[in-house]
């Protein structure tokens, strides 16, 4: 660690010193503050390695840490629900790993749990284990029968039950997921951003600056277009490599402790362990461009689920038949019980609302750019241009209507909604800890009412959206039954028995 501290740090301000080595006119204080901020570095590095230490006690794991500013760290080691291993290239070259731990909690600091920078590999994957198994009696599972190791050694533990792996035709969905898009473009304006700091203008090249040139001179409709498909190239390749990075040697594995793995990664390793016993459903994450190419993504819904993994995904962009396949064998359930399940229709009046959702806003945009169009005379083909909205909107709200549904199986309860991000949530009942029912002013007068299932796993809730307000009481009753009674003017056996 007292390599890959400073190392580690060096990288990340490689462009500050590249801009004091590479720009001005030979000044001594520049290669001086470049030296200064090197030594800086490597002190901060062997004070942190100094000052850190960490313990697993029965009931906690504890982190102290800090020389000026001393800090300790603890996390109840019942309230963990998910350890996540990551190995950048610097800490896999010195056999060493982060370990993530997160928990669930209402104090803000155990909320986000705490993480060991950076122990062994070795001592890294026996943390995952003593960490993850804290077996009940009431669901305490067979132990795994040790493999036989090598002639006079220990014997080694069982290997996962492998659920998925990577299949390389799965890198067609690589452009069409926007995670990837996004992080093109944020490299593409780092490089730049990085060029303009250390004064270099990629015009001064010959060979662009003649491209350039003749781009300049070019109509704009082929200057547009020639931009647009270098763009598209760029972005189709960026993505395409940012996907091998992201799920190179991907698999989700079903371990003997009773843990869901998923191990992927080339430069940098990443390990996500999610415990069975904290699994409160899968989620089918189909957003527009996946969508319409078949494509989908599995995630878990678990508690202490952190922000660094990828809201649970549980395997990289994928065909649908294989995410459904996928959110089968972690829950052991059929497929047509959960994420593929027939659901019910909601009423007509929530196509009606779907549609004034989807038309009216398109319609204000298209008086907009009329009234605009005149009051520019430059601008008039704004308005005829802009009634391509409507028909769009209209097979917006349509396609909005066609995802509704829920369904309500001997285990889970079901829900779909969206049309740009089409999402299909099968959630167990035994995670609902409560409802929350929401009904607007255009709700009210369509007899209308959004249903949402609280829960401590994903997003904390998952709508029903626009079910009959009967429906909804209904439906929230059979999955959780007798938990609205108080709210329904039952009367509780307290006051039967004062009744009679």
């Amino acid at each position: 660690m007292l390599v890959v501290g400073p190392l580690g740090g060096l990288i990340q301000l490689v462009p500050v010193i590249a801009v004091l080595l590479f720009t001005g006119r030979g000044e001594p204080v520049r290669i001086w503050a470049a030296l200064a901020i090197a030594g800086l570095l490597v002190l901060t590095g062997v004070v942190r390695w100094r000052t850190t230490r960490y313990r697993v006690t029965e009931d906690r794991v504890e982190l102290h840490s800090g020389w000026l500013r001393r800090q300790q760290r603890s996390v109840p080691r019942d309230r963990i629900r998910t350890v996540d291993l990551t190995a950048k290239l610097l800490h896999r070259i010195f056999g060493l790993s982060v370990v993530r731990v997160c928990a669930a909690s209402g104090s803000g600091l155990e909320q986000h749990g705490l993480s060991l920078d950076a122990v062994s590999k070795a001592e890294a994957e026996r943390l995952r284990r003593e960490l993850l198994e804290r077996p009940s009696p009431a669901v305490a599972r067979p132990a795994a029968p040790a493999v036989a190791g090598p002639p006079g050694g220990p014997a080694t533990e069982p290997p996962g039950e492998l659920l998925a792996r990577l299949h390389w035709s799965w890198l067609r969905f690589a452009p069409l997921t926007f995670s990837a898009l996004a992080g093109i473009g944020a490299v593409v304006a780092a490089v730049l951003n990085l060029l303009d700091d250390l004064g270099l203008d990629p015009r001064d090249v010959p060979a662009v600056d003649d491209a350039a040139e003749r781009l300049a001179g070019a109509p704009v409709w082929v200057g547009v277009g020639i931009v647009g498909a270098v763009l598209l190239v760029v972005a189709v390749v960026g993505s395409v490599l940012l996907f091998a990075e992201r799920w190179w040697d991907y698999r989700l594995t079903r371990e003997p402790d009773g843990t869901l793995r998923v191990l992927r990664g080339l430069l940098t390793r990443r390990s996500l362990s999610v415990s069975e016993d904290r699994l409160r459903g899968a989620a089918i994450s189909e957003p527009l461009l996946l969508r319409a190419g078949r494509g989908a993504q599995c995630h878990a819904l678990s508690t202490g689920l952190g922000r660094g993994t990828q809201g649970g995904a549980l395997q990289p962009p994928a065909p649908r038949s294989e995410a459904h396949r996928v959110a089968s064998a972690v829950l052991r359930e059929h497929p047509l019980v959960i994420t593929r399940a027939p659901l019910l229709r909601h009423p007509r009046a929530a196509l009606l609302r779907r549609m004034s959702r989807a038309v009216v806003p398109a319609g204000v945009l298209v008086a907009g750019a009329w009234l605009l169009g005149a009051l520019v005379p430059a601008l008039a083909w704004l308005g005829p241009a802009s009634l391509v909205l409507l028909p769009s909107a209209v097979l917006l709200g349509l396609d909005r209507y066609r995802n509704l549904g829920h369904a309500l199986t001997g285990r889970y309860l079901v829900t779909r909604l969206g049309s740009v991000h089409r999402r299909t949530v099968a959630l167990r009942r035994s995670g609902v800890i409560g409802w929350t029912f929401r009904q607007s002013v255009f709700q009210r007068g369509s007899g209308l009412v959004t249903v949402e299932a609280v829960t401590a796993a994903g997003q904390g809730g998952y709508q029903v959206l626009d079910i009959g307000a009967a429906d909804g009481v209904a439906l929230a009753d059979a999955a959780t039954p007798g938990l609205l009674a108080p709210f329904r003017g039952l009367p509780s056996p307290g006051r039967r028995r004062a009744a009679r």
